[in-house]
């Protein structure tokens, strides 16, 4: 019996459960019990990790829980390890350890920032305790020595190429010519231009161990009186993804608030992290930022396209997904260029 049979049945478990629920990513499978959910790693190797040993899942496992609990509290519990004797595979159980797995408690799925965003349920108050956590979060963050490096002009300068080449077969079609080539030109400019501004983050301590994937997906926000707000799923298994300036992250939130079409929340975010964190250079890079997580967005949407296993909708969305968010990051590029008619100006 594989270790994902074994988890379907309630008898695996060290808690009691009656029902169990199985998602799955690319990377992860997870549990979900009803009180917890377990997250199990494949044992994948893509060119952004390597989850191939058991030891390799351990640690990953372990620093899982370590860059989330600054952000999340108690949600994330632990690593479990999940054991194999002659009675079975259980977790904690006698036996063999073949595998382990994230401990987290399980909050509402109604709780999500995603499903409150589409309710128009996520008020000024639920926005300002994220821009007070993330200020306070990155703060605290590690920065410096093997941090520093990922935030370099050259390091993102190279991020910004390979989007382009991984994208260039979309042009002219699942984005116009000339807005791909707009993009791309202004980008590229805004980098030349600004390579002082990029050092001078560098310098100021600007560049920190960050979450690496804040969006309304990732945030769970249990609402009331002082609102309860979870930001999870922080990326642990490549610090070129975790690692960067903390304005890249502040965009992501705020491109995404605008991607769902509330601009007067991501304003009020960018506000109040300026506020709480004191770093008037934001807004110099915010259109920049914003532009690399929207085209980021637009590239990941694209390669699920090459899935044969995906459906005929899916398929659909995903190409949706892909136009919609080149398009934004045309938005943003063209705010790259009056910038630069504001400096000439």
């Amino acid at each position: 019996m594989s270790i994902v049979e074994a988890l379907l049945n309630p008898e695996a478990y060290d808690e009691k459960v009656e029902k169990i629920e199985l998602m799955q990513t690319h990377i992860s499978f997870i549990f979900l019990t009803g009180e917890y959910v377990y997250k199990v790693k494949k044992p994948v190797n893509f060119e952004f990790l390597d989850f191939t040993t058991l030891e390799k899942r351990r640690f990953y496992c372990e620093e899982e829980v370590r860059v989330n609990k600054p952000l999340c509290g108690d949600m994330y519990l632990g690593v479990v390890p999940i054991n194999k004797s002659p009675e079975g595979i259980k977790i904690k159980g006698p036996g063999e350890t073949v595998e382990y797995a994230v401990k987290m408690r399980q909050l509402p799925q109604e709780a999500m920032m995603t499903a409150l965003l589409k309710k128009n349920e996520v008020t000024e108050k639920e926005i300002d305790k994220i821009a007070m956590l993330l200020a306070e979060f990155h703060s605290k963050a590690k920065t410096g020595e093997g941090v520093d490096e990922y935030g370099s002009a050259a390091q993102i300068r190279a991020n910004w190429v390979q989007n382009f080449e991984q994208t260039r077969n979309l042009r002219g079609s699942l984005t116009n010519k000339k807005i791909f080539d707009f993009t791309e030109t202004n980008v590229l400019r805004f980098m030349e231009r600004e390579a002082e501004l990029f050092e001078a983050r560098v310098a100021g301590g600007r560049i920190r161990e960050c979450h690496g994937d804040v969006h309304s997906g990732n945030i769970f926000v249990i609402k009331g009186g002082k609102p309860l707000v979870y930001i999870f799923d922080a990326i642990e298994f490549n610090k070129a993804f975790s690692c960067s300036d903390v304005a890249a992250e502040v965009a992501f939130l705020a491109m995404d608030l605008e991607f769902h079409n509330r601009r007067e929340l991501a304003n009020f975010f960018i506000t109040q992290y300026i506020r709480y964190s004191g770093d008037l250079q934001i807004p110099r890079l915010l259109p920049f930022y914003k532009c690399y997580r929207a085209y980021v967005r637009a590239k990941v949407a694209s390669f699920k396209l090459g899935d044969a296993n995906m459906s005929k909708r899916d398929k659909k969305e995903a190409e949706r997904l892909t136009k919609r968010y080149f398009d934004l990051a045309y938005e943003y590029a063209k705010q790259l260029s009056s910038q630069l008619v504001e400096k000439l100006l």
